[in-house]
């Protein structure tokens, strides 16, 4: 996704078993890279972890801050 991902909107390189398909490969995106998940971040379940990377993906949205 040469100019970002948009919010809402799954990422390309998402496999089916919602694994990276680039994780540690050079083609990863320097912002996926730098994405360090917290303990707060991961919740104590995947759909905690959706939650919070959801609520991530509105907040940073380009329409959040019009």
């Amino acid at each position: 996704m040469p100019d970002g991902k948009p919010a809402g909107v799954p990422c390309a390189q998402l496999l089916p078993d919602m694994r990276c398909a680039v994780f540690g490969s050079p083609e990863r995106p320097a912002f996926c890279g730098g994405l360090k998940p917290s303990a707060e971040m991961c919740g104590d379940s995947r759909e905690a972890a959706l939650q919070w990377l959801t609520r991530l993906e509105i907040l940073t949205a380009p329409q959040a801050h019009a």
